[in-house]
C-alpha cells in the first residue's frame, strides 16, 4: 500500500482519525435489535434502511426527525414523538462506546507534539455528545464534522477543509478510517491513509512506517 506514496514517519505532521468504529467501538447487537423492533423489522432490513439516508443525515441535509420518519415510511409505520426521541437517544448511546486503546493513542500523539485531527461524518446529536462528554476531545487540535461543514466523506472537499484547518498539505497527513471508500478518497488527494481494522493491525502498519508513537493494544492471550 505504501510504496505508491513513499510514506515515512518523517513526512507526517498530523494524524487525522475517523470517529465511528475507530475511536468508538462497533454497536452491540442488542442496541441494534431494540431499534429494529420499534419498526417491526428484521435486522438485515433495518440495517439497510438505517444506512439508506444516513449520508444525508450526517451531512445535515435532513433533520433527525426526518431521518427517522423516512425509516418509518419504508417500514410502513408512523412514529410517535416519544419513539422518535427514544431512537435519537439510543442512536447516540450506541455510538458512545469508546475504544480505549485508540483514545489513549490520541493522547499519546498529542503529548508527543503530533497534530491531531478528527474527520467524521456525524449528525448534530452525536456532535453534542462528543463535544460535551468526552475528555479526550480536548486533545484534538482540529475537528471536522460533516454536519457542521455541510460536506461528508468521501467528498474531497471535506478532506481539504480538514487539511486547511490543520495548516498542512496532503502529504503531511496520515488518515485513519475503517471504510475503504474513505481511505481511497484520501489517497486520491495525496494523503497517506490506513484502513483501520484493529488496534493491533494499525500498530503493525504504523510501525512498518517508522512511527514511534503507536497504539498499545493489550497482548493477546
Amino acid at each position: 500500500m505504501f510504496d505508491r506514496y513513499r510514506t515515512t514517519f518523517q513526512n507526517i505532521e498530523a494524524v487525522i482519525l475517523d470517529y465511528g468504529e475507530v475511536l468508538c467501538s462497533p454497536p452491540e447487537l442488542d442496541q441494534i435489535v431494540r431499534m429494529a423492533e420499534v419498526f417491526n423489522l428484521g435486522l438485515d432490513v433495518f440495517r439497510s434502511l438505517y444506512e439508506k439516508n444516513r449520508h444525508l443525515y450526517d451531512r445535515g441535509d435532513i433533520t433527525a426527525q426526518r431521518y427517522w420518519e423516512l425509516i418509518g415510511v419504508d417500514a410502513g409505520i408512523t412514529l410517535a414523538s416519544s419513539q422518535l426521541e427514544q431512537l435519537r437517544a439510543w442512536d447516540v448511546e450506541m455510538w458512545s462506546r469508546l475504544n480505549p486503546v485508540m483514545v489513549d493513542w490520541v493522547g499519546a500523539l498529542h503529548s508527543a507534539g503530533m497534530k491531531t485531527g478528527l474527520l467524521s461524518n456525524m449528525h448534530a446529536d452525536m456532535i453534542v455528545r462528543v463535544r460535551q462528554s468526552f475528555a479526550w476531545f480536548s486533545q484534538i487540535d482540529s475537528p471536522t464534522f460533516s454536519h457542521e461543514v455541510r460536506l461528508a466523506k468521501p467528498e474531497p472537499e471535506i478532506y481539504e477543509h480538514c487539511l486547511e484547518s490543520l495548516h498542512i498539505s496532503p502529504h503531511q497527513a496520515m488518515f485513519i478510517d475503517d471504510r475503504p471508500v474513505n481511505v481511497e478518497a484520501a489517497h486520491k488527494l495525496g494523503m497517506s491513509a490506513i484502513r483501520f481494522q484493529s488496534a493491533t493491525q494499525l500498530k503493525e502498519e504504523l510501525g512498518a512506517l517508522g512511527f514511534t508513537v503507536l497504539p498499545n493494544p493489550p497482548a493477546s492471550v
